[in-house]
């Protein structure tokens, strides 16, 4: 028996009316069904686990109901019970292939994929129609996905929508296959062999655009965006990809064409808007790519892209103050963004404020950017600040990430000579230029005052006369 919306919503109204008032209403076993399967879609546990109960009180030799309970005890980890109550309808239907699918799901979850394969391989031969062979194909995809096997994941996700054309995920999950395996070639080949048989599939075309991007063919990922739109012109991923070669090409007015038709589509992207932003800054019209820009964050502060690419705006006109106002509020928002904090150090440093900018490394840091360049701008900064020490313990610091870096121990080397530690200097200096010669000229920069000291050149004159 099938049943329409409005007589699941009446199910659904009677059964939650009995469970406040406690009367016992009667159900048939299809209409228990349908309640437990909304409350399972909806995430409603307790209360499908209450229609499961109340379901096999009035229906006691229902399968299905019985397979419901077995999916609830697969979520709670019960595997031992689901296994007990399987081989139970095992025996009493030894063809229901749902059971050997809740079999398979059991083992699965125990990361038992293989044998889980096993089993769907056996309950293929059980299935009635296509689309029961789609399911099974589709879930031994998944089950060979898990196993990292994704060859055999392929082959089954094919079959699968050999079986049904329309099932797009089996499609998304074959071309996730191809991109982890970097079959460029291979993914093109199948997609275009799909699109003989289904010319106006637009996910295909919007996969194939998308593969041809990957491989800079930037005139066929264009023309197959252009057929994603002709199959479905409301289809706003095609707009944006179509957007993206554009921008590739440098058709920057077509290309905002594109972003913008997505706009009125759909609720505004602060990708989009993001896009559009660096087009109209190509096209030398830097009103409205600042209009745009400041449109992206409005739509989402939280979008990182937004706050950098505004900053950058300004840093590039040398509008330093507002490039600080901005990267500021950029913080101030998410103050464990390390990209945020690298660009506020930079703003800073431009400006010469340079406790802020010594500030803005240490976060780096400390949130784990360990990038060399981190390591030395801090340490430059604390150079001409006079802390030494400090200098001197971040230095030792990124040498533990960057063992015998020549930039680094020409920095050390100076540093302890200014502090008058004559052994630690040389030992250091001695490295740097065993390292690298050429980079003694950081001496003469970060630390002018050693140049005419006489162990310091001494040692640099040694290292010339050995080398020669």
């Amino acid at each position: 028996m099938e049943y329409s919306q409005n007589d699941e919503n009446f199910s659904l109204t009677r059964f939650e009316s009995m469970l406040k008032t406690n009367d016992i209403l009667f159900f048939d076993s299809n209409e228990f069904e349908n309640i437990i399967h909304h409350y399972l879609e909806n995430g409603k546990i307790a209360l499908a686990k209450r229609a499961i109960k109340l379901g096999l009180e009035q229906h006691p030799s229902s399968v299905n109901l019985r397979l419901y309970q077995v999916e609830i005890l697969v979520i709670e980890n019960k595997f031992e019970e689901a296994n007990t109550i399987l081989n139970e309808l095992h025996d009493l239907e030894p063809n229901n292939e749902e059971i050997y699918i809740q079999k398979a799901n059991v083992l699965s979850k125990q990361d038992q994929h293989e044998k889980a394969i096993e089993i769907l391989l056996m309950a293929i031969g059980m299935s009635k129609t296509p689309e029961d062979d789609s399911d099974l194909y589709a879930l031994i995809g998944m089950e060979y996905l898990f196993l990292d096997q994704f060859e055999n994941a392929i082959i089954y996700f094919k079959k699968c929508l050999e079986a049904d054309t329309t099932d797009y995920s089996a499609l998304h999950n074959i071309i996730y296959c191809y991109d982890f395996l970097n079959q460029n070639t291979e993914a093109i080949s199948y997609l275009n062999g799909f699109l003989d048989n289904n010319p106006y599939c637009e996910v295909a075309w919007h996969q194939l655009g998308r593969q041809y991007f990957a491989i800079k063919e930037y005139s066929k990922a264009n023309a197959a965006f252009d057929f994603a739109i002709i199959s479905d012109d409301s289809f706003v991923g095609a707009y944006i990809e179509k957007g993206k070669v554009l921008e590739k090409l440098k058709q920057y007015e077509d290309a905002i064409e594109n972003y913008k038709i997505t706009l009125a589509l759909d609720d505004p992207t602060s990708f989009a808007l993001l896009r559009i932003g660096y087009c109209y800054e190509k096209l030398g019209q830097d009103d409205l790519a600042l209009q745009f820009l400041k449109k992206t964050v409005d739509e989402d502060a939280l979008l990182d892209k937004g706050w950098l690419a505004i900053t950058k705006f300004y840093m590039k006109r040398l509008n330093y103050q507002k490039a600080l106002y901005y990267i500021n509020k950029a913080v101030n928002i998410d103050g464990e963004n390390v990209l945020y904090w690298k660009l506020y150090a930079t703003v800073n440093k431009r400006l010469n404020f340079l406790e802020e900018a010594e500030r803005g490394y240490k976060h780096c840091i400390e949130l784990g950017n360990y990038e060399l360049d981190t390591w030395l701008d801090r340490s430059d900064i604390l150079i001409s600040l006079g802390e030494y020490e400090a200098s001197i313990h971040n230095l030792l610091q990124a040498s533990e990430f960057y063992l015998e870096n020549a930039e680094i121990e020409y920095r050390l080397g100076g540093l302890y000579f200014t502090l008058n530690k004559n052994e630690e200097g040389r030992f250091h200096l001695k490295n740097a230029i065993q390292l690298n010669f050429e980079y003694n000229f950081i001496i003469t920069e970060l630390f002018p005052n050693l140049k005419d000291k006489p162990i310091v050149k001494a040692i640099i004159s040694d290292f010339k006369k050995t080398s020669n």
